[in-house]
């Protein structure tokens, strides 16, 4: 029996961004991840696949994921999307302050294991400290949606403010490895050679799972 999920990737922007359009093709409703750079093209590639976007899920907050201000630059986000849709935004709780120009009543503030649906479809909630305090990824139907936690071959930067690279070293060793091998892994950034990989073919090939111990990564990634 085919599932009803609807489940689009869409690179935009000029740091090679992902978003995410996430949903059912029954109900036609769907979340868009990282709502960030070119909304509108966000708002009509969802109204050419007849989708109406509900919610507007948040990895973590910097401003290339969610706008804002970032390099001398003015960012469209989220708040630029509720202008033009009826969403509510879906963030994690120790980073819901760092979203400007919304109500509270916008927003959903998730912890770790929560579960949101959209159009029938369930999406369970993993925080993923390191990156940032409040980084979190999305799992759904065999897919984890991983922001800037989990690259193709990489992993996030560690020393941004709010960054750790302990909190790191476990989200990635504890949770994210802690995934079925088969799970695919859809990144924030389109960073390397593939769009998409396994959790087993990244055991493989990432460099940033093969550290045996903390103190090894956080040799590597340049704490002595």
């Amino acid at each position: 029996m085919s599932t009803p999920l609807y489940f689009k990737q869409i690179e935009i922007g000029p740091m090679q961004n992902y978003v995410y359009l996430i949903g059912s093709t029954e109900t036609r409703k769907v979340a868009v991840v990282d709502a960030a750079w070119e909304i509108d093209t966000i708002l009509k590639i969802a109204k050419q696949d007849e989708m109406e976007i509900t919610h507007a899920f948040v990895t973590h907050t910097h401003p290339d994921h969610v706008g804002g201000g970032f390099a001398g630059m003015e960012i469209d986000g989220v708040a630029e999307l509720l202008e033009k849709c009826k969403a509510k935004v879906v963030v994690h709780k120790a980073e819901a302050e760092f979203l400007k120009g919304l109500a509270a009543s916008d927003l959903i503030k998730t912890d770790s294991g929560d579960k949101i649906v959209v159009g029938g479809i369930e999406i369970e909630l993993m925080h993923t400290p390191g990156h940032t305090p409040g980084s979190q990824c999305f799992l759904v139907d065999g897919r984890v949606v991983s922001g800037d936690t989990m690259f193709i071959d990489a992993c996030g930067r560690v020393d941004f403010p709010g960054g750790n690279a302990e909190q790191m070293y476990y989200s990635l060793t504890q949770k994210l490895m802690a995934l079925p091998d088969d799970t695919v892994l859809f990144p924030g950034h389109n960073y390397a050679r593939l769009p998409h990989a396994t959790i087993g073919e990244q055991k493989k090939t990432n460099p940033y799972l093969k550290f045996s111990s903390l103190k090894q990564f956080l040799a590597a990634m340049g704490y002595r």
